[in-house]
């Protein structure tokens, strides 16, 4: 039975901020901490300062009722999660600096007794890692009760949403919750009772820590896989997705769809966390990643050919710049990956994007003149060229006579029927 009743929450990005939401929905005191004041500014505004289908409603309420604060300073609470980015570092191992700031900020609120969970994905260890951090800032604290000091409880909870749905999944999907000890897990099960309406699975740190690395590395083999057969499947001139349609009629053969890459701060990272730890051992998973990362750079050059044959003031469009459907993140995006490289490369052609969930251009288009962020339709009126990068439902909603004497390079297969 969760007794904790103050959660702070460290990072209010993409994750944090809808679990400081649903905890607070559900009547616990949240103190939402990040270093971005606008962030800030906005969530006590109660305002959302990204795209999550349903989550302005959550924060809104929360705020209003007094549920839900943020600010810059870690304030002292029962639980604290943490949900900053992990990147990795240039030999593909994780870069720990953001989780280490998150201790650093804990490290003086506490006295014993709290509970410390990473949500953040990383590699087997790092849970292991953040708590022996929290231990040298403060000696007076153990992590274990043999030690005969005060108790501080560490665990890990990796998140498993999909952007574009986390709302209604970070309620309703099972979760796994690893603890240094067994007590950890314990209060870490308690606390995500709250809120969690699907099976809570209690193991060790380690192997919740990896079992979220293994589920999107299983997911970037299988996408590699599409992604490969698209390229061979363009060698013999034969149409991809009937192809992927007729063989998923065998009943033991689902294979997935393919498209311009793989993006996002999951499928595009995590995997090679394994690679870095069992460099001789990963084969499998780091051809499935190097698979992936050469796609951006095949649609490049399709495009490029298709441009020979095109006259030279001829315009294009490219659409979709975030990493899936209906969002604006942009993280790990192989569409803006393309939509940049294409751009530096054809300096004297008008690119026009389209990209319905941002307001600007990011800074990666800094000083191309050539570029511009339009909305779907004078895209299309205006460009000879049309590269889908992403299929948002605009895109999808995109008149099939309005494609007529143009030229398609369709990635994701919406226009392939």
């Amino acid at each position: 039975m969760n007794t904790i009743e103050h959660v702070a929450v460290i990072g209010l990005g993409y994750i944090g901020l809808p679990t400081a939401a649903i905890l607070a929905s559900k009547g616990l005191r949240v103190s939402g901490v990040d270093t971005n004041e606008s962030t800030v500014t906005a969530v006590n505004a109660g305002e959302v300062p990204f795209v999550e289908p349903g989550l302005g409603a959550f924060v809104q309420e929360a705020v209003r009722d007094g549920y839900l604060t943020a600010g810059t300073l870690t304030p002292s609470a029962g639980a604290y999660i943490v949900a900053v980015p992990t990147p990795f570092l240039a030999d593909r191992s994780v870069d720990e600096r953001f989780i280490r700031a998150a201790a650093e900020t804990i490290a003086p609120q506490l006295v014993g007794g709290e509970l410390v969970i990473l949500e953040s994905t990383s590699p087997p260890g790092t849970s292991a890692h953040m708590g022996e951090y929290l231990v040298e800032l403060r000696p007076d604290l153990a992590l274990r009760r043999d030690e005969g000091k005060p108790v501080i409880h560490v665990a890990h909870c990796p998140e498993r949403v999909l952007p574009g749905k986390i709302m209604e999944e970070m309620v309703s999907n099972d979760r796994i919750i690893g603890g240094l000890t067994t007590e950890a897990a314990e209060l870490a099960r308690d606390l995500y009772q709250v809120f969690c309406e699907g099976q809570l699975l209690v193991t060790d740190a380690a192997t919740a820590e990896l079992a979220k690395l293994v589920e999107n590395s299983f997911r970037d083999v299988n996408i590699a896989f599409a992604n490969e057969l698209s390229v061979i499947a363009e060698k013999f001139g034969i149409n991809v997705w009937e192809l992927i349609d007729l063989a998923n009629h065998h009943p033991r053969v689902n294979i997935l769809q393919p498209g311009p890459g793989v993006g996002g701060h999951c499928i595009a990272v995590d995997p090679w966390f394994i690679v870095a730890g069992a460099p001789e051992e990963a084969r499998l998973i780091r051809t499935a990643r190097e698979v992936n990362d050469a796609k951006p750079r095949w649609v490049v050059e399709k495009v490029l050919a298709e441009l020979e044959a095109l006259p030279g003031d001829a315009e294009i469009a490219l659409l979709g710049l975030a990493f899936k459907a209906n969002i604006d993140d942009l993280r790990q995006s192989p569409a803006l990956n393309i939509a940049v490289e294409l751009s530096r490369k054809l300096d004297s052609r008008r690119i026009n994007i389209v990209e319905p969930n941002i307001a600007l251009l990011p800074k990666d288009f800094a000083g191309m003149g050539h570029v511009r962020l339009l909305d779907t339709t004078e895209a299309v009126t205006r460009s000879q060229l049309l590269v889908v990068l992403v299929d948002h439902q605009e895109v999808r909603d995109i008149p099939q006579e309005s494609l007529a004497g143009k030229v398609l390079i369709d990635t994701k297969g919406i226009f392939q029927a």
